[in-house]
Order: C-alpha cells, then structure tokens, then sequence
C-alpha cells in the first residue's frame, strides 16, 4: 500500500503523506517540524503577517508547530535554505 503524496517538507523537500502532518509530527529526514505555517498553502512572506488566510492568528515562528486551524498542506518544494541567496542572485543577475 503506498502513500499518498500530499505536499513536501518546508525545510528538506522530503514527500508527506497525509498522516505526517500530525500536531507532534517530525520530518522523517530532517526532523523539523511538519506542522508549521512554512508548510502550508496559506504562507506567503510577502505579506505582513506571512500568511493569505484574513481571519487566522497571526504566528510568530513560522518554522515552529502550531495550533492553527487553517493550516492546509502544501506542494511547494522544500529546501529553502538558500532560497534568499538564490533571490539575491536572481535580482543581481537583472542588473548585468
């Protein structure tokens, strides 16, 4: 029996299913936090509160598990630890 792929770690890229997304839950490679607003489909940095949904408390630690009821997974790629980098590069290279 296969999993069914639902989204992908924040921080790794690793695929989860819908049962890793448990309150508790940790990545199985990374072992970050899988319930976190950098995991779900509201998160968007561009905005001040980091988050789409109007109605949802706002949460300060974006990479830290939560209780919040909005929370939906998401398929975005994980590994953003050089995402800011590969910004900066990106808008570098506009210039040249």
């Amino acid at each position: 029996m296969e999993t069914e792929i639902v989204g992908n770690c924040w921080h790794c890229g690793a695929k989860l299913g819908k049962h890793d997304y448990g309150r508790e839950t940790d990545c199985t490679y990374c072992g970050k936090p899988t319930r976190v607003c950098r995991n779900c489909r509201w998160y968007d940095p561009s905005r001040a509160s980091q988050c789409q949904e109007p109605v949802a408390e706002e949460v300060m630690d974006k990479a830290r598990a939560n209780y919040c009821e909005y929370f939906e997974p998401t398929a975005r790629t994980g590994g953003d630890r050089g995402a800011p980098d590969a910004l900066r590069q990106a808008a570098e290279d506009l210039f040249k």
